[in-house]
């Protein structure tokens, strides 16, 4: 028998019981059996909720975060029946809620060797929700999610030509992402800064051993934008996901590491929105949904004033470096080689990761086809492709060791042409159109 299967047998109910909303501060209450208590926390500014925001709006919003939270709980023990006592959902909701546990969990399931059907994966129970009022929907601004990576800094750039007011909203302020937030110019005061808080028995239970791996973060991160976005009464968020967030990364499946980036996400979150909070809530799209990865790195590069201040590698998160080692880090210098030459990319990340020989097997993954992806959030294949080969062409002399492995794997390389790429399928509003080479 295995973990998932016996952990399933002996723990059988994980408990949404509630939450607390305060002046500046949300907490969640899940339990495991009545067993195992979680009691994660969200605190941010207590102006935030001082003005006169839609409160009906807010506590469904405050609700459903609560929802894409609790799969980082139930994933411990992967309970069979959800049981929602607080909040409300339909079933139509309900249905939305499994798809989005399911393929979010994708890696986590693929990871742990779980081979789970969706029909009996979970159980949800839920009381029905009480219907919104009608709201007004004159509301004006720009909620920016910034991680301190380059995508959002593109993306506020681009907002910026646009004229709009931006509010940037971040998740556990670090130093990039403050430093992004202040190389844009951007008033401190319209920062939406918030502190999440994991309760510290989850990770107790993942060292002792429990059901572990990837969730759909970026779920959280939507549910929470739509709540902050309502207090501030902005109209709009601007996500900066892109055409290449939608590439799977395990050869002949769909398991994606990014489904919560993805334009089906996107998709089924404006659905969700649509549906669970009527007219009137903040409207959510990526703005660079239109673009591929290789794009954003191309304009990125327009803006030198975050070379020192940006970082998207997770290892060095909390000590604001770039670890060097990761395949973000590698995946990030060689989208910026294709641009910049390696005196300025060995002043962003310490040292120059082309040279790096032990990295090949990384440099496999993000290149070739027929390999896995590596499990980061990074691009296409394709893309990865074009840059090695511009990072090529734009070198002198002998190549470092992992271009030389670039032009041997593939000899006879015929660049793709990326420059006008538009990809379609996507929900940016007909006013920002302009701001990425569409129409309006």
């Amino acid at each position: 028998m295995s973990l998932y299967t016996d952990l399933r047998a002996q723990r059988k109910t994980f408990i949404y019981h509630g939450y607390r909303f305060g002046a500046d501060f949300i907490e969640y209450e899940f339990s495991i059996d009545d067993e195992y208590y979680f009691t994660p926390k969200w605190e941010f500014d207590a102006a935030l909720t001082e003005g006169g925001y839609d409160r009906a709006l807010a506590e469904r919003a405050a609700f459903s975060l609560g929802m894409a939270e609790l799969v980082s709980y139930w994933k411990c023990m992967c309970c069979p029946l959800v049981e929602v006592r607080c909040g409300g959902l339909d079933e139509w909701e309900k249905g939305w809620w499994k798809k989005l546990y399911f393929n979010g969990l994708g890696e986590f399931f693929y990871r742990n060797g779980i081979t789970p059907d969706f029909n009996d994966f979970m159980e949800i129970s839920a009381p029905l929700p009480k219907k919104l009022p009608a709201r007004d929907d004159r509301l004006s601004g720009v909620l920016v999610p910034v991680g301190g990576g380059k995508d959002s800094v593109v993306s506020i750039e681009l907002l910026k030509k646009a004229g709009e007011a931006i509010s940037p909203y971040i998740i556990n302020p670090r130093g990039a992402t403050l430093g992004c937030a202040a190389a844009a110019g951007l008033d401190p005061k319209s920062i939406i800064g918030v502190k999440r808080s994991i309760d510290p028995l989850l990770l107790r239970l993942n060292s002792e051993g429990y059901l572990n791996g990837h969730t759909p973060f970026s779920a959280v991160v939507a549910f929470s934008a739509e709540l902050f976005a309502c207090l501030k009464g902005l109209r709009y968020i601007a996500l900066s996901n892109e055409s290449s967030a939608n590439e799977a990364y395990v050869d002949g499946t769909t398991i994606n590491h990014q489904y919560s980036k993805s334009t089906e996400f996107e998709r089924d979150f404006r659905e969700y929105c649509s549906h669970s909070f009527g007219s009137g809530a903040p409207e959510y799209f990526s703005l660079l949904r239109p673009w591929s990865e290789w794009q954003i790195a191309r304009e990125f590069v327009k803006y030198p004033q975050y070379f020192s201040v940006f970082q998207s590698c997770n290892l060095g998160s909390k000590t604001n470096t770039w670890c060097g080692k990761c395949a973000k880090c590698l995946y990030v210098y060689i989208l910026l080689a294709a641009f910049l030459d390696d005196d300025v990319l060995t002043g962003i990340f310490g040292c120059n990761m082309l040279e790096k020989e032990e990295l090949a097997p990384m440099l496999d993954g993000l290149m070739l086809d027929g390999t896995d992806k590596p499990f980061e959030c990074v691009g296409t294949k394709e893309e990865v492709r074009l840059s090695l080969k511009m990072a090529c062409d734009r070198r002198r002399g002998a190549l470092p060791p992992l271009l030389k492995r670039f032009c041997d794997k593939f000899p006879d390389y015929k660049a793709v042409d990326l420059g006008g790429y538009f990809d379609r399928n996507n929900f940016v509003p007909e006013k920002f159109l302009p701001l990425i080479g569409g129409k309006a």
